[in-house]
């Protein structure tokens, strides 16, 4: 792999929607997985977790809830109508560029699935007196 500065990784960055089948190396996964887990975070609670899905089967079956989630965006997005910075040609390529990854993310080898931890609010008792007084919890 070459090293990159950070605004070359910035500024060259896209939105790949055409995976290759291709398998994905363990080392290469255990890679990405350790830059996701360096995100800042709230407090460095790191409240998430990732899973790792190679198994075809459970693949196809988050890909069927993806792709009603898809379903329910793009309707979003429909409704919205086009943003101001794009021209026709622009959002209509943008909404293909959506539908084909819908379409084919079942294609990809392994998915890398981002998890948030359930958290509860901290007890109002424990709060500064200054808090209690707007918490509702």
């Amino acid at each position: 792999m070459t090293d990159i500065t950070l605004f070359d990784a910035i500024y060259s960055a896209r939105a790949l929607r055409r995976l290759k089948p291709d398998p994905v190396p363990e080392e290469i996964i255990t890679r990405i997985l350790d830059a996701a887990i360096r995100a800042p975070s709230a407090g460095n609670a790191q409240n998430w977790g990732f899973v790792v899905v190679r198994d075809m089967e459970q693949r196809r079956k988050l890909v069927m809830i993806y792709r009603k989630a898809s379903d329910i965006a793009s309707e979003i997005y429909k409704a919205r109508g086009r943003p101001a910075h794009m021209n026709e040609e622009q959002y209509r390529r943008f909404m293909m560029s959506g539908a084909y990854l819908w379409d084919h993310m079942g294609e990809a080898p392994v998915l890398l699935i981002p998890c948030l931890h359930d958290r509860h609010p901290p007890p109002r008792a424990t709060l500064p007196p200054s808090l209690q007084a707007i918490y509702e919890g």
